[in-house]
């Protein structure tokens, strides 16, 4: 009513009032948009913020648990390891494959014995009989037989188609050295005991025993010299000379003695010369077996410091050990 009476008494008032009407209407449906825009764009940014938080979350959660499973994992393989072990450790363990071993040798064992019995069944068993005739061996008389005896030569004869070169040789070595003879022929004298008792080691033990020491390690290599000069005589290159010693400065002192009674040089000792040293007598017969088989012969000298002598040694045609007496025995231990 009020608003008519206005109009009516005023109308030149009216469109002021309808336009400020508007403009406040407008004021507020803007109002009304621009809060609704911050309304929308609160709304968007909300969701998307948190979708990043869940992703982030669902991630951390899902490496936490990857970890945790690897570590479990590890765990198990540890404690699979070790199981393994104490089963392998293990009485019962072993006791099983044990067990299988043996049951898979009877299965075998059975497999084989019914082959066995098979073979057998068919095997067709007929006796026979066993007609026995006389030898003619039991015909002769036993004169005959004693009469086909073999007779072996005795060791003492070995040398005794060839006393006589032997013999020559024994004689020039009581005369005046011969420094500057031929390589291998002895370039030193030796006295009449050193001759008698080459003289025995051919002709009463045929080149195969033991002999007293000479009281020192020199005179027995000196003697030594003298038998290799005579044996390079009869046997030429088909021979080596294989020397026993259980020390390198034992083997030293006799290598030394040998190059300067014999003329020879550092060359003429080795495996493939015609002296070789050794210090233990496995060595000694494996060579000696070989030169053998290559239908050589091996004259083997054992050092009077070796208290004991191997028997497969003893089976080889030429061997000679020096026995050192007691008090030379402990004055070569002493100086080595």
């Amino acid at each position: 009513m009020t608003n008519t009476k206005l109009s009516n008494n005023n109308p030149d008032k009216e469109p002021i009032i309808n336009k400020s009407t508007t403009k406040t209407k407008d004021n507020e449906i803007i109002k009304n948009k621009t809060t609704q825009n911050k309304k929308t764009t609160l709304v968007n940014k909300k969701p998307n913020k948190s979708v990043d938080d869940i992703s982030n979350e669902i991630f951390s959660e899902l490496v936490s648990k990857k970890n945790s499973l690897v570590k479990e994992i590890k765990d198990l393989e540890t404690k699979k390891n070790e199981l393994d072990k104490d089963i392998e450790s293990n009485f019962k363990g072993q006791s099983d494959n044990i067990a299988k071993r043996v049951k898979g040798f009877q299965e075998y064992l059975m497999g084989s014995l019914q082959n066995l019995s098979q073979n057998v069944e068919k095997l067709e068993l007929v006796s026979q009989t066993i007609v026995v005739k006389p030898s003619p061996l039991d015909e002769k008389k036993d004169d005959l037989n004693k009469n086909n005896l073999l007779t072996v030569p005795a060791l003492s004869e070995t040398f005794k188609p060839d006393e006589k070169l032997i013999r020559g040789c024994l004689s020039t070595f009581t005369k005046q050295p011969d420094f500057y003879s031929e390589p291998w022929k002895l370039r030193r004298s030796l006295d009449v005991l050193d001759i008698e008792v080459m003289d025995d080691w051919f002709f009463n033990m045929g080149g195969r025993g033991s002999l007293e020491s000479r009281g020192s390690r020199q005179k027995n290599a000196l003697l030594s010299a003298g038998l290799i000069s005579i044996l390079g005589e009869l046997y030429g290159d088909q021979f080596q000379t294989l020397i026993l010693a259980s020390q390198p400065e034992r083997l030293g002192e006799w290598r030394r003695i040998l190059q300067d009674s014999l003329g020879l040089t550092r060359d003429d000792f080795g495996p493939n010369s015609g002296i070789v040293l050794f210090e233990r007598p496995e060595g000694v017969i494996e060579r000696a077996d070989r030169l053998e088989a290559n239908e050589e012969l091996p004259f083997i000298i054992i050092d009077a410091a070796e208290t004991s002598v191997e028997i497969p040694i003893l089976q080889f045609p030429l061997w000679l050990a020096f026995a050192g007496s007691n008090d030379e025995i402990y004055d070569d231990l002493e100086l080595n």
